[in-house]
């Protein structure tokens, strides 16, 4: 199985920041309006308080709110808590070997392309995927592509991936809400992977929030497996 820092490191070079900076063991992300995982600071090592009270201050010198993404990092997650930062978001990686997954899709049924069509991006932004995530997509490295599926020569869902290392990420997969519940997700994640195959990519990769229940059935059902974890944490004053 892929180790936690792999598929770490594929996150990172599959949905990338706008930009980095380091301040002490941190690294803080500019994100530019493009969710958490772009946002986020993370630490590599140890840090004392003064530390961590100095990656608080980089961020909010730039305008940013303070928040930080954790792997398994005990000391890190007790420090921030004792400073009243709640936990946000525990998060799964999904993970299986791509030959496992990857199926030749049906003629015309999922097509790709690069840069997105202005229907795919319709369809992202009907699902509250906006500009400042295209623009993450647009800052990952190649191979990349943005797919769409369609049933009765009808747009019934979309998705995003790229590779990176060996690792094929899935993100931003939509299904039209016309179409749930249709095998749609599970036809799009396995002509997916038929694509990351052909690119030699020898894995295919998900992170998906907790909660997700649906969501995590299905990949399981796909017979991808829980690879790893990890959750943020933001100060409980900057919590909705």
């Amino acid at each position: 199985m892929l180790s936690v820092t792999a598929l770490h490191a594929a996150l990172e070079g599959t949905w990338p920041p706008a930009a980095r900076h380091v301040c002490g063991p941190f690294t803080l992300r500019d994100g530019q309006g493009g969710g958490k995982r772009v946002s986020a600071a993370t630490l590599d090592g140890t840090a004392d308080g003064a530390q961590i009270a100095a990656a608080e201050a980089a961020m909010r010198a730039r305008g940013q709110t303070p928040l930080f993404m954790l792997l398994d990092q005990p000391e890190l997650d007790a420090a921030l808590a004792v400073r009243g930062y709640g936990i946000v978001d525990p998060t799964l990686f999904y993970a299986a070997p791509i030959a496992d997954l990857a199926a030749v899709p049906r003629p015309v049924s999922l097509l790709s392309c690069w840069p997105p069509l202005a229907i795919q991006r319709q369809l992202w932004a009907d699902a509250g995927i906006g500009p400042a995530r295209l623009a993450v997509m647009a800052r990952a490295g190649a191979p990349r592509n943005a797919f769409i599926a369609r049933i009765q020569n009808r747009a019934a869902g979309v998705g995003f991936a790229a590779v990176h290392d060996g690792i094929a990420m899935l993100h931003a997969l939509e299904v039209v809400p016309d179409f749930r519940r249709r095998g749609v997700a599970r036809h799009m994640m396995r002509g997916i992977a038929d694509w990351a195959q052909g690119q030699g990519a020898e894995w295919v990769a998900l992170a998906v929030t907790e909660r997700n229940i649906a969501a995590r059935a299905l990949y399981s059902s796909l017979n991808m497996a829980e690879a790893g974890r990890y959750h943020y944490r933001q100060h409980a004053k900057a919590q909705p």
